[in-house]
C-alpha cells in the first residue's frame, strides 16, 4: 500500500513538474521558485494522504488544493469547475439551462445578484439587481465562495429554494421563494413604441443573441422604425463574441468596438466592426443601470466611444474582466481571469463600469412601498387584475388603485404600474414584451430626448 502510494505521489509530482517546466522555460526567473513550490505541495499531499485520520481520495485532495489556489487569487470570477460544473458553464451560454436565472456576484465579500435574467423564476419572483443574498434555505451565505453559492441556489426542476434577501432602502431582510425551472432564454425581444421608435431589450448575450437581434431590427424596419432604443438595464453579460456580433450592425465599418489586454501578448488584441451593419443611419439611446455587467457594458461602451449614440440610465456594475474556461484532463476545468476590457476610448471598464451621458434614475422604493407590495402579491386583487388586462388604460389602473386602497393596499401609480407589469410577465412566462412608459421614467426620458431631436431636426 505504501510502496504504490509512494508510486503514485512520484508519478503526480514529476507530471505537475514536467508540465510547469515547459511554463518556467519562458519564464526563466521564476523557476526556482516554481520548483521550490511544487516540492513543498508534494511533500504537504503525501503527509495529508498518508498520515490524516480517514482515508481522503486522492481527487478529492488535487480538486481542493486547485480550488484554494485559485481562491488565494482574491478574484471572485476565477474558480475551479468540477466536470458537472464546467459543463454546465458551458451550456449556460447556449441560451438554456435548468435553474433559477439569476446572475450572482462577490462584492465587498458579499453575495450580491448582478442581474436576475428576465423572465426567469428569479425574475419573476421579484429579485432585484443589487439584493443581497444572506441566507440560502436557512443557511447563512458568509464566506460562501462563488461555487459553493452557484452549486447550493441550483436544483432539480420543480425544486423549492427560499432564500433571505437584504435591500438597499428595505429596513428587515426578507424571504423570496422560488421554484427551479429548466430555462430557454430567448434573449432578444422588441416591439415599436410611440408611433416609429424602434424598442429592443437585450436579456443576456447568448450564442443566440446575434441572430435574434438581427432579426428584431429587421422586423422594426419592416414596421417603420425610425429611432432605436437598446435596454440593456439588468443584462448581466455573456458571449464577448455575441455582444461584437450586435455592435457590428450599429456602427460603421472598421470602427473600434473593444480591446483586451492580459500578460499573454496573444491575448492582447482588438476587435473592429465589419461593415455589416443594418442600422446605420438610425439614432440611437442605450439603457443602463447597476445590474448592466460584461459583455452589456461593452455595447454600450462602443455606442458610447464612437459618438453612435447616447446612454441613459444610471452606472453600470463594472465587470470588465475576461474569463476563459480551460478544461483539465478529468473534465473538470478553470474559469481564469486572462485579459480586462478597454472601450474604443481605452478606459478600463472593470471596477468602474460606463458612467452614462444622461443619468436617469428609477423612483425609489422605500420600505412602506415594498411592505405594500408584499402585501399586494400575498392578495387576490393583483393576480385577478392581470389575468383580465393583457393591456390596460389609465382609467383601468386608477379604478384598481381606489380598490386597494379601501382594502389597506395604499401604493403609487407608479409603484402599482410596475407591480401590473411584473404580474403580466408572470402569466405570459415573460415570453411577450411588458412596456408601460408612465411606470419607467428612464425609457420615458429616452423617448423624450428621440421625439425631441426630431421635433428640432424638422424644424
Amino acid at each position: 500500500m505504501i510502496f504504490r502510494l509512494r508510486n503514485v505521489l512520484w508519478f503526480l509530482a514529476l507530471a505537475i513538474i514536467i508540465s510547469m517546466s515547459v511554463d518556467a522555460n519562458s519564464q526563466g526567473s521564476e523557476s526556482p521558485e516554481v520548483y521550490d513550490g511544487l516540492r513543498l505541495f508534494s511533500k504537504a499531499f503525501s503527509l495529508i494522504h498518508a498520515q490524516y485520520v480517514e482515508e481522503m481520495p486522492a481527487k478529492t485532495l488535487v480538486y481542493g488544493a486547485i480550488d484554494g489556489m485559485l481562491k488565494s487569487l482574491g478574484d471572485p470570477h476565477t474558480r475551479f469547475l468540477t466536470p458537472e460544473a464546467f459543463k454546465e458553464m458551458r451550456v449556460e451560454t447556449e441560451g438554456s439551462f435548468s435553474g433559477l436565472g439569476i446572475v450572482i456576484g462577490i462584492k465587498q465579500d458579499r453575495l450580491m445578484v448582478i442581474s436576475p435574467i428576465e423572465g426567469t423564476p428569479a425574475d419573476l419572483a421579484g429579485v432585484k439587481a443589487g439584493d443581497y443574498i444572506i441566507e440560502i434555505n436557512g443557511t447563512s451565505t458568509k464566506n460562501l465562495s462563488l461555487l459553493e453559492a452557484v452549486q447550493r441556489l441550483r436544483g432539480p426542476q420543480g425544486s423549492q429554494v427560499i432564500i433571505t434577501i437584504k435591500r438597499d432602502g428595505v429596513e428587515d431582510p426578507f424571504k423570496v421563494t422560488i421554484i427551479r425551472a429548466e430555462i430557454e432564454v430567448k434573449s432578444v425581444k422588441s416591439d415599436i413604441i410611440q408611433q416609429d421608435i424602434g424598442y429592443i431589450r437585450i436579456t443576456n448575450f447568448t450564442q443566440k443573441t446575434p441572430k435574434e437581434f438581427e432579426d428584431a431590427l429587421i422586423k422594426l424596419e419592416k414596421k417603420g422604425m425610425k429611432n432605436l432604443v437598446i435596454d440593456l438595464r439588468n443584462d448581466p453579460g455573456g458571449l464577448l463574441e455575441s455582444a461584437i456580433d450586435v455592435a457590428d450592425n450599429l456602427l460603421p465599418k472598421d470602427a473600434l468596438i473593444v480591446s483586451i489586454a492580459g500578460r499573454q501578448q496573444e491575448m492582447n488584441r482588438e476587435f473592429r466592426t465589419t461593415g455589416k451593419g443594418l442600422c446605420l443611419d438610425k439614432p440611437i439611446i442605450i439603457l443602463l443601470n447597476e445590474g448592466s455587467a460584461s459583455a452589456s457594458e461593452i455595447l454600450a461602451g462602443a455606442i458610447k466611444d464612437n459618438k453612435r449614440g447616447l446612454t441613459i440610465g444610471v452606472k453600470s456594475y463594472g465587470k470588465g474582466s475576461v474569463q476563459t474556461l480551460l478544461p483539465l484532463l478529468d473534465g473538470s476545468g478553470i474559469a481564469l481571469t486572462t485579459a480586462k476590457y478597454f472601450t474604443p476610448s481605452g478606459v478600463c471598464i472593470h471596477g468602474k463600469g460606463i458612467v452614462p451621458d444622461v443619468i436617469a434614475e428609477m423612483p425609489e422604493i422605500t420600505s412602506k412601498d415594498h411592505e405594500m407590495w408584499m402585501k399586494l402579491d400575498d392578495s387576490p386583487y393583483l393576480k385577478e387584475f392581470a389575468k383580465g388586462h393583457s393591456s390596460y388604460t389609465d382609467e383601468d389602473i386608477k379604478n384598481l388603485q381606489r380598490s386597494l386602497a379601501k382594502n389597506g393596499i395604499e401604493l403609487s401609480e407608479i409603484i402599482l404600474r410596475r407591480a401590473v407589469n411584473i404580474e403580466i410577465g408572470r402569466l405570459n412566462g415573460g415570453k411577450e414584451l411588458v412596456c408601460d412608459l408612465k411606470c419607467d421614467p428612464q425609457l420615458q426620458r429616452a423617448v423624450d430626448i428621440l421625439v425631441a431631436t426630431k421635433l428640432l431636426q424638422h424644424k
